[in-house]
């Protein structure tokens, strides 16, 4: 990344880093060190000490005195309320739906649906299909704008939601309740859309236990302990 002044690049190296944390490439429970941090971004340590800060402000960083600074572990509170507040505006978007819904939207989610079929889809690829899929639904009802709101305080959401991905052989099962959900708002039936909906986004719970069986170091614990710097391998 070229280096460049002022808040312009202080705001790219903070998305970046936010990224690298939700994608997981920076895995939980990860030491962080500004020096590498920053000549792999080719920037000064400044604005990475500065991101960091605002990633702590987030939970998805720990910055600990002495010790260092390390990607939070997943926090399974912090994904409940993340997906309570996302369940809660989904929902209500639903019962917002007009009796003649924008057929360009329509389409536009008809061409997601399709895309999330291709056998060939990467994780990321899908995710991103997966995000637009449901801001598309809100659009629907008018309120695509909130997602800016949804999106930013979902972060630890988001890592569950990835870590589900990963476990998951494909995303087929997610492809499916996109499709009854769609189908049932097409249909006029929102109160089948609801119910396709909550349990849609209830199912990283589900996940979340299943991982945490067999990799319970990529779960948070006791807010209060102190990590040691070592690594963190999410896969093999």
């Amino acid at each position: 990344m070229a280096q460049t002044n002022g808040r312009t690049n202080r705001r790219d190296i903070y998305l970046k880093l936010r990224q690298l944390v939700l994608t997981l490439e920076l895995a939980p429970g990860a030491a962080l060190s500004e020096n590498e941090l920053a000549a792999s971004l080719g920037v000064s340590r400044t604005p990475v000490r500065e991101s960091l800060i605002l990633l702590a402000q987030e939970g998805l960083v720990q910055v600990f005195p002495k010790i260092g600074s390390f990607v939070s572990r997943v926090d399974p509170a912090q994904v409940a309320d993340a997906q309570f507040l996302r369940e809660a505006v989904e929902l209500a978007s639903l019962d917002d739906l007009p009796a003649a819904l924008d057929p360009a939207v329509i389409g536009e989610l008809r061409a997601n649906l399709d895309r999330q079929r291709r056998s060939d889809l990467g994780l990321e690829e899908f995710f991103d299909l997966d995000e637009a899929f449901h801001q598309g639904l809100m659009r629907l009802s008018g309120h695509g704008n909130v997602w800016t709101t949804v999106a930013a305080a979902k972060g630890h959401l988001d890592r569950a939601r990835r870590l589900g991905l990963h476990e998951n052989e494909s995303p087929a099962v997610f492809v499916a309740q996109h499709r009854e959900i769609f189908d049932a708002i097409t249909g006029g039936n929102v109160p089948l859309a609801r119910t396709a909906m909550r349990t849609h986004l209830r199912a990283v719970f589900d996940d979340i236990e299943r991982i945490r069986a067999h990799s319970p170091e990529l779960f948070a614990t006791d807010a209060s302990s102190v990590p040691v710097r070592r690594n963190i391998v999410v896969w093999e």
